[in-house]
């Protein structure tokens, strides 16, 4: 069995939660895509796990985690990720594989976002500066520097060499210190020591795991509301989110994929730059930020928020091929005299789809509600759908009816254990 987790929204969605949960009977947690913008928080009693590189599947025993090629690397976020699980008492050792075909994000690529967006002014796009943009760019430019070629040292020093000339002249042209060349490539000399245990052909692993049965998670580090090709782009992340970035990202044919989960957040959340039409100002944002802990795992930026979307969320039902989708924070809502859901746009009094939008269009058009009871009562411990309150009910139920797509999983706490299976 393959599973694919993919968020419907702006991101934030709750993956981590719900890739812990399908994790407990698979083999193989996989990431195929993005960088350490992504954030995946797992809750596990006390404990709080976040994870940016490393599949946040990972803390089941069984599992075996993929860094498959079309992630690209922050090594230095990634073996601060690596000692924290060996602090912790796990073992990495023939549990955690590294793709050599993924790029690495370099200094001058963090120094390069932070300028870009500096010389933007009040145009800026709210990236997460990690400077997962520029190597993005470095990577279809061939410029690009992979973990392959770290692990060969006399042809990643010059390829760094050369890299590192070229863009501290244009980090001068921005007023930005540039790169120290000779401390960095000492440093690197560390990282190649401290990686290359976990370094290995990704796709040998994964196509010997497809062909024996094994099972898979694929973990989506982005929701589809980023997508480089089919978000307001350029708000947008560096990489693609779909379904078919699956094969691009890792090696697995997509047609091999079971089961796709999209996962949707009772309301809506962002972080960084760009439309969001059903966005919220005021009180009622103040309390469902507070409430849900709506700061970025990746930034600590406190997050847009405004009510569930479903018109953006039934886009990417279609663009994704959603066969189930699982339903997050729902306990958030909780206290709310009235809930608002997003059915559609209007723009200059006629409805548009999503799929019609630009960031021009979303900034202007109104979005069409639909308005619900709201509930009062803890559901944090609810386990049964029809224990929860009846508005509670109806409100899943229209979402479901609205999606045409089954749920099978709602989260009633960020506890990895408050989920009411369907």
């Amino acid at each position: 069995m393959i599973n694919l987790v993919i968020g419907s929204q702006w991101g934030d969605e709750g993956k981590g939660k719900v890739v812990d949960l399908l994790s407990r009977d698979s083999d193989y947690a996989v990431r195929f895509h993005g960088g350490n913008n992504a954030g995946h928080t797992v809750v596990v009693g006390d404990k709080k796990y976040p994870f940016h590189l490393i599949p946040s599947g990972i803390l089941n025993k069984r599992i075996k985690g993929v860094i498959a090629n079309g992630v690209i690397i922050d090594p230095d976020v990634l073996i601060g990720e690596i000692d924290k699980l060996e602090k912790g008492g796990m073992s990495l050792t023939n549990k955690l594989y590294i793709s050599p075909r993924c790029h690495l994000i370099m200094p001058y690529h963090k120094a390069l976002d932070e300028a870009y967006e500096n010389a933007r002014g009040k145009n800026k796009l709210g990236t997460t500066r990690r400077g997962i943009g520029p190597t993005f760019a470095d990577k279809v430019s061939y410029n690009g520097i992979r973990i392959y070629e770290l692990m060969k040292p006399k042809i990643f020093e010059e390829k760094f060499i050369f890299q590192a000339k070229i863009k501290n002249k244009i980090l001068k042209l921005f007023g930005v210190a540039p790169i120290n060349i000779k401390k960095s490539l000492l440093h690197f000399k560390t990282i190649r020591e401290r990686l290359a245990p976990f370094v290995k052909d990704t796709y040998a692993v994964l196509h010997e795991a497809v062909i024996t049965g094994k099972n898979i998670l694929l973990e989506g580090a982005h929701g589809v509301m980023l997508d480089v090709d089919f978000s307001p782009y350029p708000f947008s992340t560096g990489s693609n989110v779909v379904t078919g970035a699956v094969n691009i990202g890792s090696g697995i044919p997509a047609k091999k994929i079971d089961k796709i989960w999209v996962i949707v957040k009772a309301y809506t959340s962002r972080v960084g730059g760009g439309p969001v039409p059903t966005e919220l100002f005021g009180k009622a944002a103040d309390l469902i930020r507070e409430k849900g802990a709506e700061y970025g795992t990746t930034t600590g930026r406190p997050r847009r928020i405004g009510w569930l979307d479903l018109e953006a969320v039934k886009f990417t039902c279609g663009v994704t091929g959603a066969d189930y989708f699982a339903l997050t924070k729902l306990d958030i809502l909780t206290g709310l005299s009235q809930i608002k859901v997003c059915i559609g746009y209007e723009l200059k009094g006629k409805r548009i789809a999503y799929s019609a939008c630009g960031y021009e269009e979303l900034a202007k058009l109104k979005p069409v509600y639909k308005t619900f009871t709201g509930w009062k009562e803890d559901i944090s411990y609810v386990r049964k759908l029809s224990e929860l309150p009846k508005n509670c009910q109806r409100y899943i139920s229209f979402i479901e009816e609205f999606l045409k797509v089954p749920a099978k999983i709602v989260s009633v706490g960020a506890e990895r254990n408050a989920n009411i299976l369907l």
